[in-house]
């Protein structure tokens, strides 16, 4: 039996999911490649997801999942017909590129960027536009103004910017944002919002409230530390969020992790006290990269980004040597993200031993 792929298909690579921990020869594990949350959940949403256990695991979760919408919308002021729920922002941004393109068209994203653009992008049978980073691993906003085509149907502005933690800044994005057709959807990925405390950065709600075509992308996987159960959302203009909503998989968004959303906002400020603790250890593991001589690229997310080119592979190996996975990207640099305390001890201790770049 000789089946038909759909043509193109060979081109989509699969997603590279973060790798497990290995295990050294003193047993030490630790997965710091996925830019998890090294929180668990809240102890009250733990017991709000327990309490709904029984019924959501044999019955179908609401596909409007009011509540998460309800209460979105009173966080960030917007309209509710503005937001769109997915299995994480991941699912999310498929839905849009799907809603907005038609085959041949073209979806733009800086580069390096979020792995997921490019595979999306061809799913869905788009072509991918991919501008290179300029010499600061930061989004060469310029460049990618130039480069719009009469095909350009969607932009991805990652900020802050996954792997290299690099933010744009308001004067930057405005003058990006005048230069961009409104027929062209721009959507500003915060998937690391929560961590940026960068004094310039832009906020995209408030970009959403200027400009008619700009969305928003937002995750409940880093900050809150509801990774394993995938909620994600978009605020967009309202035909916008509609037609997502349109191309959407039917109950993606389970009730426990409906649940988990609408609780994680109501108990934001013990979030937030999280949240400065991880930004404290951000600091501190750079600070001792950089003390050891490795180059370390200044990060507004959760992890930390070292560009160390060539060296890529070897810096890799002395932290899987120690039971420690990071991200790896062969000729370009290593992605660490923020552990435990123990855990980033570990990270200073692994790449003590070795020479750096």
């Amino acid at each position: 039996m000789t089946l038909h792929f759909r043509p193109g298909l060979e081109r989509v690579a699969a997603y590279r999911a973060g790798k497990p921990a290995p295990v050294s020869a003193t047993g030490q594990s630790y997965k710091l490649s996925s830019n998890e949350n090294p929180y668990p959940p809240l102890e009250s949403v733990q017991q709000r997801v327990a309490a709904c256990l029984p019924d959501a695991i044999y019955r179908y979760p609401s596909i409007a999942a009011q509540p998460v919408v309800d209460a979105l919308a009173a966080r960030f002021a917007v309209s509710p017909d503005s937001i769109a729920l997915g299995a994480g922002s991941v699912e999310v941004a498929g839905q849009i590129i799907h809603a907005l393109t038609a085959p041949g068209d073209e979806v733009m994203f800086a580069w390096r960027s979020f792995e997921a653009y490019p595979i999306l992008t061809r799913v869905a049978g788009a072509v991918p536009v991919e501008v290179p980073l300029d010499a600061d691993a930061r989004h060469d906003l310029p460049r990618m103004a130039a480069a719009v085509t009469d095909r350009t149907r969607v932009i991805f502005v990652c900020n802050p910017n996954n792997p290299t933690g690099t933010v744009i800044t308001q004067r930057e994005l405005d003058d990006f944002l005048t230069a961009i057709p409104d027929n062209i959807l721009v959507v500003i990925d915060e998937a690391y919002v929560h961590f940026d405390t960068a004094a310039d950065s832009p906020s995209g709600i408030e970009e959403f409230r200027k400009h008619q075509n700009v969305a928003v992308l937002h995750t409940f996987s880093k900050a809150y530390g509801l990774a394993g159960l995938r909620i994600g959302y978009a605020i967009a203009p309202p035909e916008v969020a509609e037609a997502l909503r349109k191309v959407s998989v039917p109950f993606a968004v389970t009730a426990l992790a409906q649940e988990a959303a609408v609780a994680s906002l109501e108990a934001e400020t013990e979030l937030d006290a999280r949240i400065s603790d991880i930004i404290a250890s951000r600091q501190h593991l750079a600070d001792a990269l950089l003390a050891l001589g490795y180059p370390v690229i200044s990060s507004q997310a959760n992890f930390v980004w070292l560009p160390v080119g060539p060296e890529s592979d070897r810096i890799n190996g002395a932290l899987e040597a120690n039971g420690i996975s990071a991200r790896c990207f062969a000729g370009e640099g290593v992605r660490i993200s923020i552990g435990s305390a123990t855990e980033n001890a570990a990270v200073i201790e692994a790449l003590s031993a070795i020479q750096p770049v």
